[in-house]
């Protein structure tokens, strides 16, 4: 019998309420029961704030924080400097530092973190190796991902949001191995136990930067990575099987591309097709 992969579609206004739904309609809980520290990686990719669609918004995070701490769990928010961006620079800019100071959560840029490890990759397209934080190899980890078109990958959603665990700042190399291939070998080593992707201001068109932001009063939740990534393509009109590193992953098993169970309000209440170069 095939056990269907859950993902939770929650259409709501911007508020703590509908993370908290969609968390409930997933199994959360069983997904990080084995860790006690888990790190909420974040989207920085910008200095811009949520409101542009470029950036994880504070008030999703927020809700994560306190869904994970329910569970006794320590937590840490995380993201790595970018080509362009630096990680220390956008959390403040972005308002994400003063909601971390209000509720007593720290951020770590893992570029600066000092102890790094480097794990092997199984079966990967590209890498042999991927070098992270350690701290990455010893917690679990939430995607705290956006919903967003990218001029190189089509979409930018749970999975694509990994690519910023890779501690070095200088990713254009990683660009020219191919990024869905270096997409689907960073899963593969390091999938985020639970994914929660932030729609409610999105991004189509020239993202994952320079788009046009879309209020889409959307989150998409699942401990399935490939199943999160694949329902959130769908309902921005994109069909998953032709996105490479969602197909290369779940041609992998690191989760499911159609045996998945929607719940919440579904795919059609929030879809829409999004711009795209």
């Amino acid at each position: 019998m095939c056990v269907l992969s859950k993902v939770a579609v929650i259409k709501g206004e911007r508020g703590a309420e509908p993370v908290y739904t969609a968390f409930d309609l997933v199994p959360y809980k069983d997904a990080l029961k084995d860790w006690d520290q888990v790190l909420i990686k974040v989207n920085f990719i910008t200095t811009r704030n949520w409101e542009t669609g470029a950036t994880t918004d504070p008030v999703v995070v927020e809700a994560i924080i306190n869904r994970v701490r329910d569970l006794g769990k320590e937590v840490i928010v995380v993201e790595s400097d970018a080509q362009t961006t630096n990680a220390s620079k956008a959390v403040v800019m972005s308002g994400m530092q003063k909601m971390l100071d209000r509720v007593g959560v720290e951020f770590v840029n893992m570029r600066h973190v000092d102890e790094k490890v480097e794990l092997p990759v199984p079966d990967g397209r590209v890498l042999k190796k991927i070098k992270v934080a350690k701290i990455a190899s010893e917690s679990a980890i939430v995607s705290a991902a956006k919903l967003k078109t990218h001029m190189n990958t089509a979409v930018t959603l749970g999975m694509k949001n990994m690519f910023g665990m890779l501690t070095t700042k200088w990713k254009g190399k990683f660009h020219l191995q191919g990024m869905h291939k270096v997409i689907h070998d960073i899963n593969r080593t390091l999938p985020p136990q639970l994914t929660v992707i932030d729609g409610f201001i999105a991004m189509e068109g020239r993202g994952p930067v320079h788009g046009k932001p879309v209020k889409m009063d959307t989150i998409i939740a699942s401990t399935d990575p490939v199943a999160a990534d694949a329902t959130a393509s769908r309902i921005m009109g994109f069909n998953p099987e032709r996105i490479d590193h969602i197909k290369w992953a779940y041609q992998s098993g690191i989760g499911e591309i159609n045996d998945i169970e929607v719940l919440g309000d579904g795919v059609d209440a929030v879809k829409r097709v999004f711009e795209r170069l």
